[in-house]
C-alpha cells in the first residue's frame, strides 16, 4: 500500500500502525524491507518527495553491497546495473607531503564484480525507496513530516503535516524507528542526543566535470592536505567524466579555524599544488552543498521506551572515513529484527529494546573504536607522510594496508606502537 501527497484523506483521519519508521533513506528503507520479511506491516513517513538529492560522498562500500544483497539480491543487481554507477576497486591516499599510495580493495582488481561502487544518492536512494513503495507490507507517506511525538499508554501519537493544513492529521503506533538523518528532530528532542562539536563533522560536496587524472578503475581519492588535517578532501569518480568532490573536518576545528568550508573547497581545488592543474578545465555543476555528520567517536544510547535510533540519527557515522550508508543499513536491519521481536513479545520498554544497542555495537563497535583511534592519529601530518613514504617502498606494507580494509584484526595494528616501531626499523610486517 502506498500513499503520497495527493491521495485523499480527511483532516482528522488518523493512521494506526504497529511501527512508524521516520525517514526514507537507506536506514529507514532497510528497516522497512527487513520488517516486511518478518511479515510486519509498517508505515514509513518521509518528508521529501522522491527522487530527492542527499548531500553525500556517494561512495558505496563493500559493506553496503553485502547488506543490500542480504536484504534483496535483485536490489543489488539494480544498483550494479545503474548507468550512473562507477565500480570502485580501491582507494588512493595522498599524504600531506604530496606522495600518493594506491591501495586496491582486492588482489584481483578488475576481475568480477568490484568490491565497492560510486553512485549518486539521488539514484541509490530512489532505488531503495521505490522497492519499499512496491512492498505490500509498507504504507508509505511521502511528502509528509512527522512532528510532536507524544507518549501514550499504547505507544506514540504523532502529528503529521503535509502540503497544506488539509493534510494535518495524526498517526498512532507502538514503536518508532527514527531514521531521519543527521538532523533528526526525534533524536535531538525526544532521545536527547547532543550535538557535540568534538564528535561531529561538517562537510561540503560539489559535482565537477572534466577533472584531469581520474582513475579509470574508480579508485576513490582521499587527500590529507596540511590545511585540512585531521580532515581530508575527497574526489570520487563517476561515469561520463563527472566526479563528486568534497571535504570534511571535525566541527570544533571548523570553529577554531573560522573556516567557510564552501569557500575553502573552491580555494583548494583552484590553488593547491596537488590539485590546481587537474581542475584547470574542470566545470562546477550546480552549487557547493553542506552536510553535517554526527560521529560514532562517542557512544550514545540507541534505544529507549518505545523507540530505536537508526544510522545518522543514532550518531553512527565512521569518525575516520565519514562512511554512514552501510552503518545506517546495518543498524536498520538490526532495528527491524528487534522491533519484530518486541511486537511478538508485547514488550516495548527500554529494558527489552536495549538488545538493539548490544547487537549494533557487537557488529560495529570494534571497527568504530579503531576508526576513532585513526581519527586521533590523523592530527599527525608527519605520520601520514611517514607511513605513505614507507609503503611506497615496501610492497609487504602496502599489501598489509590493503588487507586492513577487509580485516579488522589487521586494522587494529594501527592502534599499537609496535606497528610503527616495525616501520621505523624497517622490519617485515608480521602475517
Amino acid at each position: 500500500m502506498s500513499e503520497d501527497l495527493h491521495s485523499s484523506a480527511s483532516p482528522q483521519e488518523a493512521i494506526g500502525t504497529d511501527i512508524c519508521i521516520i525517514g526514507g533513506g537507506p536506514g529507514g528503507c532497510a528497516a522497512a524491507l527487513q520488517l516486511a520479511k518478518h511479515g510486519v506491516r509498517t508505515t514509513l513517513i518521509e518528508r521529501a518527495t522522491f527522487p530527492r538529492d542527499k548531500v553525500c560522498g556517494d561512495a558505496l562500500s563493500g559493506k553496503v553491497m553485502r547488506t543490500l544483497e542480504r536484504l534483496d539480491p535483485t536490489l543489488a543487481e539494480r544498483v550494479n546495473a545503474d548507468a550512473h554507477r562507477m565500480p570502485s576497486w580501491g582507494v588512493t591516499f595522498v599524504a600531506p607531503g604530496g606522495k600518493a599510495l594506491r591501495v586496491p580493495f582486492s588482489r584481483e582488481t578488475g576481475i568480477g564484480e568490484a568490491p565497492g561502487a560510486i553512485l549518486p544518492r539521488l539514484d541509490f536512494d530512489a532505488i531503495l525507496f521505490d522497492a519499499v513503495k512496491r512492498n505490500g507490507h509498507v504504507q508509505v507517506l511521502e511528502g509528509v513530516q512527522a512532528k510532536n511525538f507524544e507518549r501514550t499508554g499504547e505507544g506514540w501519537r504523532i502529528d503529521l503535516h503535509g502540503n497544506g493544513p488539509e493534510r494535518s492529521r495524526k498517526a498512532t503506533c507502538k514503536l518508532i524507528l527514527a531514521a531521519d538523518g543527521a538532523n533528526s528532530a526525534f533524536a535531538r528532542h525526544v532521545a536527547g542526543l547532543p550535538m557535540d562539536p568534538k564528535h561531529h563533522a561538517a562537510g561540503v560536496r560539489a559535482y565537477y566535470r572534466g577533472i584531469q587524472g581520474l582513475d579509470p578503475q574508480g579508485f576513490i581519492e582521499l587527500h590529507f592536505l596540511k590545511e585540512l588535517v585531521p580532515g581530508y578532501l575527497w574526489i570520487f569518480h563517476l561515469p561520463d567524466g563527472r566526479a563528486n568532490v568534497g571535504l570534511g573536518l571535525r566541527s570544533d576545528h571548523v570553529r577554531e579555524r573560522r573556516l567557510d568550508l564552501k569557500a575553502e573547497l573552491l580555494r583548494l581545488v583552484s590553488t593547491h599544488p596537488t590539485l590546481k592543474d587537474r581542475f584547470t578545465h574542470a566545470e562546477l555543476e550546480g552549487s557547493v552543498q553542506g552536510l553535517g555528520l554526527p560521529l560514532a567517536s562517542k557512544r550514545h544510547p540507541l534505544s529507549g521506551d518505545g523507540y530505536l535510533l537508526i544510522g545518522d540519527a543514532g550518531h553512527l557515522i565512521d569518525p575516520f572515513t565519514g562512511e554512514g550508508i552501510s552503518h545506517a543499513m546495518i543498524s536498520g536491519v538490526h532495528a527491524a529484527n528487534v522491533a519484530a521481536e518486541a511486537l511478538q513479545a508485547g514488550r516495548t520498554k527500554a529494558s527489552f529494546l536495549r538488545s538493539y544497542d548490544e547487537r549494533v555495537w557487537n557488529r560495529l563497535g570494534k571497527e568504530l573504536t579503531i576508526s576513532t583511534r585513526l581519527q586521533q592519529l590523523a592530527h599527525q601530518a608527519w605520520l601520514f607522510d611517514f607511513v605513505v613514504e614507507r609503503a611506497t617502498k615496501n610492497p609487504a606494507l602496502a599489501d598489509t594496508i590493503s588487507s586492513m580494509f577487509t580485516d579488522l584484526d589487521l586494522r587494529e595494528r594501527l592502534k599499537k606502537p609496535g606497528f610503527y616501531m616495525d616501520l621505523v626499523l624497517g622490519r617485515k610486517m608480521k602475517a
